[in-house]
């Protein structure tokens, strides 16, 4: 597994990896890496890439004002050990001056994904995902990215933005990675604390609760909204949103088939997670 810091060792190591005729994968993480992540590697690898690139960013115009960057965890060392025992061929860990070069101004933004759920709350969250996408993109110009579907939002911006700008990539969508008690996966979860841990479990619970109330019959997409919500309040978390939306558009869905998402808040720590209603 090659260790790259440069955009010139990036295309070095695609450049031969296409010269033996492979096809090429990236999976671009903020680090603090967990099993969720590892299976994005595999993921593209089964969807034929033979070389992936893993890139580790913690992008810092994502994140906006009493955010947690200078906070958000950061383990290079222990990144690296694990994405070789998932055979990662090359590791890109830039510093920014490398992502936005000295002086640099462009940004790459949309119009209406962004307004909805997250990007409420955080207006210019979505602004900087596109932007650091773009540019990684362009840097390793893989043909597939491998994206997990627990931002599930953050997924259709980035097929969006790839639809909308003609980049010559696949973007593929993975499952949710979970832990034995339903728990998605996020590198968030190490801010909680044992009771909080506990408690979060309320936002799987209110999902499933969403999609057994679909098959009983209940078809209110507002209805499903109201339950969720009650769930995850009753575990005494801070609801941003519990919202069921038409999946490409993320409007207030009108009818089912859907997508129920929902953001909650234990202590300082907030925390995302969403299921296809079906």
């Amino acid at each position: 597994m090659q260790i790259v810091r440069t955009v010139a060792e990036v295309r070095a190591a695609v450049r031969a990896a296409r010269a033996a005729g492979h096809r090429v994968g990236f999976v671009p993480t903020m680090g603090a890496l967990h099993d969720g992540h590892l299976s994005l590697v595999t993921l593209a690898r089964d969807q034929g890439a033979a070389f992936v690139v893993v890139s580790v960013f913690v992008n810092p115009t994502q994140f906006g004002p009493n955010e947690d960057f200078a906070a958000y965890p950061r383990d290079l060392d222990g990144d690296a050990d694990k994405l070789r025992s998932v055979r990662a061929d090359v590791v890109f860990f830039p510093d920014v001056e490398t992502i936005y070069p000295r002086g640099a101004e462009t940004r790459v933004s949309l119009d209406a994904l962004p307004k909805h759920l997250c990007g409420l709350d955080r207006p210019h969250h979505f602004g900087g995902v596109a932007t650091v996408v773009t540019g990684l993109m362009n840097i390793v110009q893989p043909d597939l990215a491998v994206f997990g579907e627990k931002d599930f939002q953050q997924l259709q911006v980035i097929r969006r933005l790839v639809r909308d700008l003609h980049l010559p990539v696949e973007i593929v969508g993975a499952p949710i990675a979970r832990e034995t008690d339903g728990l998605a996966m996020s590198s968030r979860n190490a801010y909680l604390s044992p009771d909080e841990r506990r408690r979060a479990l309320a936002l799987s619970k209110a999902l499933a609760g969403a999609q057994a109330a679909a098959d009983a019959g209940v078809r209110d997409p507002r209805q499903l909204e109201a339950a969720m919500r009650a769930v995850c309040e009753a575990s005494g978390g801070q609801v941003d949103y519990a919202a069921v939306v038409d999946p490409d558009t993320l409007d207030p869905a009108t009818s089912l088939p859907a997508r129920a998402l929902v953001a909650v808040r234990f202590g300082r720590t907030r925390l995302i997670d969403n299921a296809a209603l079906s």
